[in-house]
């Protein structure tokens, strides 16, 4: 899919910056990639767009709606408790009432799996969660974890992602805890 885009966009700019004895509908015509991909185009490209990257930029938000939580749908930290004093790693289990934990890619109805947030907010709720290290992925279908951490107070979050690690709408997120690491 890359070789396509890349072929795509190549065939755009030279389209762009070529001569203006190339027809414009030869250039529409062998352009069809860009409309199916998400990405944006290389920096440097042209400014002006082609009618097939304009219906590609409408199509955008269409590409990743949020999924509806179930109702009633809870997400919580069993294990530590709220002000616990720990030592790491530090095991972490995971609770959930009204929803299905399933793997990262999973389609099934009412289901989602964990990330923990470790000492950090999460700030947009409409893209995919990060995966670095404050924002940990389970997409195994995972339920526990033992997550080391430097000694010293720490928040954990569990907040559920959908089969494409966004967050469900509205957000199915527990409460926030502080634990101490020694």
């Amino acid at each position: 899919m890359k070789r396509a885009i890349a072929t795509a966009a190549v065939v755009l700019l030279l389209a762009a910056c070529g001569d203006d004895s190339t027809p414009a509908p030869e250039a529409e015509k062998a352009a069809p990639a860009p409309e199916a991909s998400t990405e944006t185009p290389a920096p440097g490209a042209s400014t002006e767009t082609p009618a097939p990257m304009a219906e590609k930029s409408a199509m955008e938000p269409e590409a990743s709606p949020r999924t509806p939580a179930p109702e009633g749908a809870k997400v919580f930290i069993i294990m530590p408790q709220d002000g616990a004093t720990v030592f790491s790693p530090v095991p972490i289990q995971f609770g959930v009432e009204g929803i299905d934990i399933v793997p990262a890619g999973d389609d099934e109805p009412h289901s989602g799996h964990h990330h923990l947030l470790i000492d950090t907010k999460l700030e947009d709720y409409n893209a995919p969660i990060p995966n670095d290290e404050t924002h940990k992925h389970y997409g195994g279908g995972q339920t526990e974890a033992a997550v080391g951490l430097t000694p010293g107070k720490h928040t954990l979050q569990l907040l559920l992602g959908d089969k494409n690690h966004i967050p469900h709408d509205p957000p199915i997120e527990s409460e926030v805890i502080t634990i101490n690491v020694e």
